[in-house]
C-alpha cells in the first residue's frame, strides 16, 4: 500500500506534487471538499449532462454530506437533490486513482472519466490517463479501500 507521499511522487512524477497535498484534510472529510465545497465548486450533475466540467454558481447551491454544492442551473440542482448518489463522484471527490493506491489526493475537474454511469475524478490530467489504462481493475481495487483509506 503507497502512503501518500509516495503516491504523488510516482504519479506526478515531481517534487512539486508534494506541495499539493492536504494530508490532515484528507483524514477529517469524507467529502473532498476545499473551502467547504465540493468539487471546488464544480456541477457535478454537468458531467454527465453536459460531458464536461462546468463552474457552478452559488446561487443554485445544496449542503450533501457535509459540502456545498454548486449548480450551474436550478434544473441541475433538482436533479441533484433528487438523487445526489448518482450524481457524486466517486470516493467522495478524491482522487480514484490514490484511493486504488490506499491513499488519498485531490482532485482536479478537468481530470474526469464517466464509466459505468459513474463519476471519478483524478488528480490531474497524467494520473487520469493511467486511471484509463485499466479502469475496472482500479475500480475494484478502490471500492476495496473506500472508505477505510480515509483513516491512513
Amino acid at each position: 500500500m503507497l502512503n501518500r507521499r509516495s503516491f504523488l511522487i510516482a504519479a506526478a512524477a515531481t517534487p512539486a506534487a508534494l506541495s499539493l497535498a492536504s494530508p490532515a484534510f484528507a483524514k477529517t472529510a469524507e467529502i473532498y471538499a476545499p473551502n467547504g465545497v465540493a468539487i471546488k465548486g464544480y456541477d457535478t450533475v454537468a458531467f454527465f449532462k453536459q460531458e464536461t466540467h462546468v463552474k457552478g454558481d452559488a446561487a443554485y447551491k445544496t449542503n450533501w454530506k457535509g459540502a456545498e454544492w454548486h449548480f450551474a442551473s436550478a434544473e441541475n440542482l433538482t436533479d441533484f437533490t433528487a438523487n445526489p448518489e448518482a450524481y457524486a463522484p466517486q470516493y467522495g471527490g478524491w482522487c480514484a486513482f490514490a484511493v486504488a493506491h490506499g491513499a488519498t489526493a485531490k482532485t482536479d475537474a478537468d481530470a474526469w472519466t464517466l464509466h459505468d454511469g459513474k463519476l471519478y475524478l483524478n488528480f490531474n490530467k497524467s494520473v487520469r490517463a493511467k486511471w484509463r489504462k485499466d479502469i475496472p481493475g482500479f475500480v475494484a481495487r478502490a471500492d476495496a479501500n473506500w472508505p477505510a483509506v480515509l483513516e491512513a
